[in-house]
């Protein structure tokens, strides 16, 4: 596939395609000054690059505002908002359901079940989805309706990836669900063909992807998840 993947924190990642940097979910920019290996985008260093940054809600750990003042220092710089953010300068916003359909790109919005939307990037041969905060939610001690409509939910626009395989995957293996952490990947990759995925949404608590890796739910599809964990680290695939 030739596609390098960094981590940058919780649910933020750059992937760097054959003609394309793409940007996910990114909002931890600090320290100041650092640069990819520490989990920090430099403006600066992409400016030879045709940067695409996704947001996929307005949640504080998912946005960075401070994305739509890079455009001085990247001239191709292209922001894709879901469309409960405010419309901003560079940016284009795409809600629930819609395509957005470019020369180099497409993006198809998902629902998510929690705010925003998860996205499908078609790019550069690679189908690559990030799945922000869609998610299979089960709380211990909610009502059952709430958990089976979750369930619901986050199974019915899963199911529709499955008309063509996905290259990369991006999903939330959250631990404050505890024992049902890993429901949402362990659907996803017995549902869909998926190449890659990478565990996300698990903030500073990142012996949660170790606990994937031994847990005997992973074994069908273990060889198949890239462990991401420290920021800045990066995978080639």
């Amino acid at each position: 596939m030739n596609v390098k993947v960094w981590y940058l924190y919780h649910s933020g990642f750059a992937v760097q395609t054959a003609e394309h940097f793409l940007i996910f979910d990114y909002w931890r920019d600090t320290p100041k000054g650092k640069g990819l290996e520490s989990g920090v985008i430099d403006p600066s260093a992409l400016r030879d690059h045709d940067v695409v940054v996704f947001v996929s809600h307005i949640h504080g750990d998912h946005y960075n505002r401070n994305t739509h003042g890079w455009k001085d220092e990247i001239p191709k710089l292209r922001i894709i908002l879901s469309s409960d953010i405010r419309k901003a300068e560079y940016a284009e916003r795409i809600g629930p359901g819609e395509t957005l359909a470019l020369p180099d790109l497409s993006v198809q919005a998902l629902e998510s079940n929690d705010e925003g939307v998860a996205f499908v990037v078609e790019v550069d041969g690679l189908r690559i989805f990030h799945a922000g905060d869609l998610n299979w939610w089960h709380w211990e001690g909610e009502p059952d309706d709430e958990n089976e409509e979750m369930a619901r939910s986050y199974k019915s626009q899963i199911d529709l990836l499955t008309a063509k395989p996905v290259d990369l995957a991006f999903i939330p293996v959250d631990p404050r669900l505890e024992k049902q952490y890993a429901w949402a990947i362990d659907y996803l990759m017995r549902t869909v063909d998926v190449r890659h995925v990478v565990p996300m949404h698990f903030g500073n608590d990142v012996s949660i992807v170790q606990q994937l890796l031994d847990d005997p739910i992973s074994e069908p599809y273990r060889d198949r998840i890239l462990a991401l964990t420290s920021r800045g680290e990066m995978r080639e695939i």
